[in-house]
């Protein structure tokens, strides 16, 4: 296999099977062999499955050839973040004290993809519990700091690393990660790859580690936008077994897209200023491209909450409350970061009353993006403002103050903001900086993944970012 195959997208891999360019156990064994033999490099294998997916894989091609199609997906192999159960293997989501966990369960996400024919090849590292209780080093998991493909130096971001830097280093062609406020969107833009955050309650978390009930959303990370609405397609739908499904489906329609000129996107231009210097031009050149589909750029503001304490007392009550045992066990001690440690046992001390007010405010904010989205159709902005950072450095440093400071926030608060109103969103690789990656993220109402995927597919016809491959990759 050469490395076009293992950079490929999930299209052209469906492609040259029904071609029969290679079999599908040949594919498998291809990507399998190189996850176990790359995942280490880059701290991102958390389990490999080699044996049961070349066992799956010649299934699936005695289906191929009977002639029996089930869609794009068929004889794709794909990693899954740790926190997604699989019956009878080890699900450690990432910490310590869960290294030798096995459930008797498999996720929904997981049974949907193994009835179309896709082959889990291994479980992809994360950070230790999806980073319940804060965290403030790169090297707080299990397996060790998620290093970046582009630079192993860098972090490969949280708390999706594994499945973020499998897809950037051509390890599986997609994976699912997990987001409750930016373990998508944040590993994907610092990887230089595409992920989506689907609508809360659209995709079922039976069979995931629980961090925050009403924030918690499994989602793609891909090479392309495309590849993003097929597997959204086949993971979303209700499902009995999550109390938060939204009971709807997702049907991935490119060819009934809306026109681009018809669409309004909310921007803030100060956030140009936030943006770390060397980003600027890339930032403002992927603007530029996104101008030049024809869409509508409309100056806008998010609406003025206080998404960080909201962000922390709903996350940390609910994660206080799943990891009690943990905590008062002792067990917590484990962990690899004790800023983590002292986080979740702070968890324990918030109150009722605190987190009724949270939930109060985050009700009206979520009316607020409601009104907000009655005018427009999508937001955009950086994924991440700067770069991924060394994984020596402390996660929790301060940012750097631009100068001059610009007179409004623009739209750094997007991502906490959007998880606690429960929004879709985006992210596609849109230029480098000091040899780094960098992400624009599109942000829509729920349920709009659709406008989404077609611009993001758009804005990736119209340029190469999501292309280029990490030089260190061999």
């Amino acid at each position: 296999m050469t490395d076009d195959v293992f950079f490929a997208t999930i299209t052209d891999l469906n492609a040259r099977l029904m071609k029969r360019e290679f079999t599908v156990v040949e594919l498998v064994r291809a990507f399998a062999d190189r996850l176990e033999k790359l995942g280490p490099r880059y701290n991102a294998l958390a389990l490999p499955l080699t044996k049961p997916a070349l066992k799956r894989a010649k299934d699936v091609e005695d289906e191929f050839k009977r002639e029996r199609y089930r869609g794009p997906l068929q004889g794709i192999p794909f990693g899954a973040k740790d926190l997604l159960s699989l019956a009878g293997y080890p699900t450690t989501w990432g910490a310590k004290p869960y290294a030798t966990q096995v459930l008797n369960e498999t996720a929904t996400v997981l049974q949907k993809l193994d009835k179309t024919g896709s082959v889990i090849i291994g479980k992809l590292a994360m950070v230790e519990l999806a980073g319940g209780g804060g965290y403030r080093t790169a090297a707080a998991s299990l397996f060790g700091p998620g290093l970046n493909p582009w630079d192993p130096t860098c972090w490969s971001g949280g708390s999706s690393s594994g499945s973020a830097s499998a897809v950037a280093a051509g390890l599986v062609p997609f994976a699912l990660g997990s987001e409750t406020s930016g373990s998508i969107l944040t590993p994907a833009a610092f990887c230089g790859v595409t992920g989506l955050r689907p609508t809360y309650g659209l995709v079922s978390r039976h069979g995931a580690m629980a961090l925050s009930w009403t924030m918690d959303k499994i989602g793609p990370i891909c090479h392309t936008a495309e590849d993003c609405g097929l597997v959204l397609e086949t993971i979303a739908g209700s499902d009995s077994k999550d109390p938060g499904s939204a009971d709807k489906s997702f049907y991935y329609t490119p060819q009934y897209a809306r026109q681009f000129s018809d669409l309004k996107l909310g921007f803030a231009p100060d956030d140009m200023g936030w943006a770390d210097a060397a980003a600027q031009p890339a930032f403002q050149a992927a603007m530029q491209v996104m101008r030049d589909t024809g869409v509508q750029f409309v100056q806008t503001a998010l609406p003025d909450f206080p998404y960080g304490a909201m962000t922390d007392v709903v996350i940390g009550s609910e994660a206080g409350s799943i990891f009690e045992p943990l905590i008062l066990s002792g067990g917590v001690e484990q962990l690899q970061d004790p800023s983590q440690i002292a986080g979740l046992k702070a968890d324990l001390t918030i109150s009722a009353s605190e987190y009724l007010k949270a939930m109060r405010i985050r009700a009206l904010a979520k009316q607020k993006f409601r009104e907000l989205f009655a005018d427009l159709d999508l937001l955009i902005a950086p994924s991440r403002y700067n770069v991924a950072p060394k994984i020596t450095e402390p996660l929790d440093r301060p940012d750097a103050v631009p100068s001059p400071i610009p007179a409004t926030p623009g739209m750094k608060r997007l991502i906490p903001a959007g998880n606690l109103a429960g929004l879709p969103a985006l992210t596609v690789p849109c230029g480098f900086a000091g040899g780094l990656p960098l992400g624009l993220q599109l942000v829509g109402p729920a349920f709009s993944e659709n406008t989404l995927l077609a611009l993001g597919r758009e804005f990736q016809n119209r340029t190469d970012w999501h292309k280029r491959r990490p030089p260190l990759v061999s």
